[in-house]
């Protein structure tokens, strides 16, 4: 490997498609076997890839999935979750979790953000499959977290959505980015990555609230909008490329600019690219060879059983 090979790596990790790290590992590993210590020199790696993705990992002991961030990060690789209220270690290139500990949020905003937790985990359930959400405090921003992960691997694709809202209680806005990223990999390697900025919106005019619980649900109104809205925006983009850029991509007819009459199809015949060919040698009926209908030497002759020659 050359002397750049843990940025080499390093750029592998980082671009590792969703719920495929796994299989970037082992690819590397089988890659880099003169260098059995290459992956543990990558950790920084490894560590922005788990929390730009949002990783989620079941903690020892629990059912449920908590997320990794940097939002919600300590010192020495530890993590929170503020629903359980609890910190743990984990290791960032095997995606595991241990040494679970009680864990005391230090927050001005309590109310608040066990009521964002509760309205953000009906929405998540509502809207996303096998979806994980927190909420993370700051000294100015409360900051919600949602990931969607949908892993195909036996019809070759995998996706995830990854919603990030910082919502300022001072000024009762809202700001925020959606990252939409799938893969998709049958006899090919296609992959969809998308990003949304969610520019500053006013939850709540004049900045007024009747309590946690209304303020909650407002700005749950303002994500569920904001999200429906980038939905529909997808869905017509995909409709577009379908209909417009993919469509272009395909040549309307075949270079001799006229159409294939298929009533006339047992009248086509097949010759090479030379100016002249014995027909009754060389002639493939279409009808035996679909793959041939649309070939640019498809040429119409009235009688099929006729020895002429292609002109010149």
């Amino acid at each position: 490997m050359p002397s750049d090979s843990a940025a080499v790596v390093s750029a592998f990790v980082e671009g590792a498609p969703p719920g495929e790290l796994a299989d970037v590992i082992a690819d590397i590993k089988k890659l880099t076997v003169n260098e059995p210590k290459l992956l543990d020199s990558i950790t920084p790696a490894f560590k922005k890839y788990n929390e730009e993705q949002l990783t989620t990992v079941k903690l020892p002991g629990s059912s449920k999935n908590v997320i990794i961030s940097a939002y919600n990060s300590l010192d020495d690789g530890r993590y929170y979750d503020t629903e359980s209220q609890r910190s743990f270690s984990f290791d960032h290139q095997t995606q595991k979790a241990s040494d679970v500990q009680p864990y005391t949020l230090d927050t001005d905003h309590s109310d608040l953000i066990s009521s964002l937790l509760k309205s953000l985990s009906t929405h998540a359930t509502e809207h996303y499959p096998s979806s994980t959400s927190t909420v993370c405090p700051s000294p100015s921003t409360l900051t919600l977290l949602l990931v969607s992960n949908k892993y195909s691997p036996s019809n070759f694709w995998n996706g995830r959505w990854r919603s990030t809202y910082h919502f300022s209680p001072s000024t009762s806005t809202l700001t925020g980015t959606i990252n939409v990223d799938v893969h998709y990999y049958e006899d090919g390697n296609v992959r969809l990555t998308t990003k949304k900025e969610v520019k500053e919106l006013a939850v709540v005019e004049g900045g007024k609230t009747t309590g946690a619980a209304a303020l909650a649900g407002e700005v749950l109104r303002k994500v569920e909008r904001v999200e429906r809205g980038y939905q529909e925006e997808l869905n017509r983009a995909f409709v577009g490329l379908s209909e417009g850029e993919f469509k272009g991509l395909r040549r309307q007819l075949p270079v001799t600019r006229q159409k294939v009459e298929w009533e006339k199809v047992w009248g086509y015949r097949y010759y090479p690219n030379m100016k002249t060919m014995p027909a009754n040698k060389y002639a493939i009926n279409a009808n035996q060879n679909p793959s041939l209908r649309c070939s640019q030497y498809l040429i119409p002759h009235p009688n099929p059983s006729e020895n002429s020659q292609r002109p010149a």
